[in-house]
């Protein structure tokens, strides 16, 4: 059976996770709460409007959300860039005529934009974003949502995720995964079915892959 590439954004695709942090450390200096790495990290690869009940109890996540979107222009956030070799993966996929998708945590708006930056925008026709989905990331509802919509079996994809909440629920949804170290040491991605340093290099359909 051809393979399906599901692949996410932030992190995968597009180097965003260290603004990421930046934001919520924005946030939450502003609101006198104190920062550590535990609460970013579980923040990574997921909906806000899922993480904000767990960390910000007394908080509504939409305000939260809402605040931290007014950031986005602030001039000491870091830059977006490219993950080496994504563009040009998502390209060879589009090229096999392998079913494609993305599946993010982000916002449809901000998944289009930046796809639009990258320049695979028309490569990547099937996207399950934030507001497709009742439950984010690790619930695999994303994932199995994109291959119903592509009209494949689950068990045939091959996801490529950064975060531990996107590998989680791309094993839950019975799929391949492919962990791209660019927001995680290595060592904690082992629960993936192959761990990479960037897109760099990698063909389609997959053969031997060179791991980290």
């Amino acid at each position: 059976m051809t393979a399906a590439a599901l692949f996410d954004l932030d992190g995968t695709l597009v180097n965003t996770e260290i603004r990421s942090r930046a934001l919520w450390r924005m946030f939450l200096e502003d609101h006198g709460i104190t920062c550590d790495e535990t609460l970013l990290r579980r923040v990574m690869g997921r909906r806000g409007v899922d993480v904000v009940p767990e960390v910000l109890p007394d908080m509504d996540p939409e305000v939260v959300m809402e605040e931290i979107r007014s950031y986005y222009d602030h001039p000491d956030l870091p830059g977006i860039v490219p993950v080496p070799g994504a563009a040009e993966l998502v390209a060879r996929v589009a090229e096999q005529g392998a079913p494609l998708a993305l599946v993010t945590s982000a916002q449809r708006w901000w998944a289009v934009e930046r796809l639009t930056e990258i320049g695979v925008v028309e490569l990547v026709r099937t996207i399950v974003s934030a507001e497709d989905v009742t439950v984010g990331k690790p619930d695999p509802s994303g994932y199995l949502m994109a291959a119903d919509l592509l009209a494949v079996d689950p068990a045939t994809c091959v996801v490529f995720e950064d975060s531990l909440a996107g590998i989680a629920a791309a094993r839950a949804a019975g799929m391949t995964c492919v962990a791209v170290a660019t927001t995680h040491h290595p060592d904690e991605l082992s629960h993936a079915d192959l761990v990479i340093a960037d897109m760099s290099g990698i063909d389609w359909p997959l053969m031997e892959l060179p791991a980290v």
